[in-house]
């Protein structure tokens, strides 16, 4: 599987591991200077036909699985971006979860126990529209929540954060140890853009389904949202799982950037059909002549 054209945007979006996520040095909207609208649709085009091989060829060799995980603010384009990126792929070999709020038996257990029930098999793609990470976001900003998870610990401070930061750092470590490849993206919608989608969502009649009270609230909490993003980012960004900050107020440019780093992350891996031996391809052979003869 050949990946032609770098634009560079896996090294230019990754959070570097060990250093600070500061959000203002991560343009929401992408300057243009390597790609324009016309050649992202044909960029977005080719990655989509990589992706179908690429899982044929994850398939095949069954050594390996994919979680995708998207995390962003309401209105970024996660949903948009999951439909536009994998419309090429083989939707058998595909499972998305949409993390909402934990139920009852989900709150009684360790916060990552329901991410780890739909850990991807060997072979197959797993898509995570928020995930686990909600436990260090929505949660940090609403720490109120955390009283219905009955935990041991009283107080919610910094080294409370830091050790969720430390279980989920080893279980993605573990996971990818055990050949799951984790690439993780946070669509970096502005707050402007924000609005202006939710104005666009409120005037039209198809879209009013989509618009919640709830998101009207969260948007109050954009400061807070985005030093959880931050302190998030830079403490579980690392060599085996790294966060790629995609500009997202651009949907053209935000949709091609995100199935550019999934193609070449999976290219990595090497994938290859499994060789036949040489019994059995004359086994096979002989299989094939008999056909012939009916």
């Amino acid at each position: 599987m050949s990946v032609n054209t770098d634009y560079g945007f896996e090294r230019e979006f990754a959070v570097p591991v060990g250093q600070s996520a500061d959000l203002a040095k991560y343009p929401e909207k992408y300057p243009g200077n390597l790609v324009n609208k016309s050649k992202a649709k044909k960029q977005l085009a080719e990655n989509i036909s990589r992706l179908s091989l690429a899982q044929e060829l994850l398939w095949a060799s069954a050594k390996h699985g994919v979680l995708l995980i998207f995390q962003a603010m309401d209105a970024a384009g996660k949903d948009g971006t999951i439909k536009h990126v994998m419309s090429g792929v083989n939707p058998q070999g595909v499972e998305v979860y949409s993390f909402k709020a934990p139920t009852l038996n989900e709150r009684m257990h360790h916060f990552l126990w329901r991410g780890i029930q739909r850990l991807p098999a060997r072979g197959r793609i797993t898509i995570f529209n928020r995930s686990y990470y909600e436990e260090v976001l929505v949660v940090r900003v609403h720490p109120e929540f955390l009283v219905a998870q009955n935990l041991p610990q009283k107080k919610f401070d910094d080294s409370f954060w830091n050790l969720r930061f430390e279980d989920i750092n080893n279980f993605e470590r573990m996971i990818t140890r055990n050949g799951t490849m984790v690439i993780k993206f946070f669509l970096h919608v502005s707050f402007k853009e924000q609005k202006k989608r939710f104005l666009k969502r409120l005037e039209d009649p198809h879209k009013l389904w989509k618009f919640s009270e709830d998101d009207l609230s969260e948007r109050g909490y954009w400061k807070k949202y985005m030093q959880a993003y931050e302190q998030m980012l830079a403490a579980t960004s690392t060599e085996w799982a790294p966060w790629y900050i995609i500009p997202a107020d651009q949907k053209w440019f935000m949709r091609m950037a995100v199935a550019d780093i999934i193609t070449r992350r999976i290219h990595e891996l090497n994938l290859a059909f499994p060789k036949v031996s040489k019994q059995q391809r004359e086994r096979l052979m002989q299989i094939r002549k008999k056909l012939r003869n009916e």
